[in-house]
């Protein structure tokens, strides 16, 4: 008889519900929040790669940047290749980018430094 009424008792259901709501919310957006610094991170990364890459063969992608800065040389030009990088962060929390009225990217960009002899 102990024994039913301890099964039949749904108490504990309810409060259980009411503490695990809020921590799968907080575990989630922890969890965005760190898929987004370490994607962030590693386009950065490959953009700083891929711009070194680009400097050093001079096959540039149309959407790199490059900036030429003034020599104190006059026989070397030195200018500046800026790759950027952009990939989508998948969601964790449903609803997020509708909330944030954006989409969720990552933007990396790289610097290196091509160095032209005239």
């Amino acid at each position: 008889m102990k024994i039913s009424k301890i099964l039949a008792d749904e108490r504990g259901n309810v409060e259980s519900s009411l503490t695990l709501i809020p921590l799968i919310f907080l575990f989630l957006l922890a969890m965005q929040l760190i898929l987004a610094m370490s994607m962030r991170d590693a386009d950065s990364l490959s953009a700083s790669d891929q711009a070194s890459v680009r400097a050093i063969s001079g096959s540039f992608s149309p959407s790199d940047r490059e900036l030429i800065l003034d020599s104190p040389d006059r026989f070397s030009n030195i200018s500046l290749l800026i790759s950027t990088q952009s990939r989508r962060i998948p969601q964790l929390i449903p609803g997020l980018s509708q909330l944030l009225g954006r989409e969720l990217r990552t933007d990396g960009k790289g610097v290196a430094i091509i160095e032209n002899t005239r």
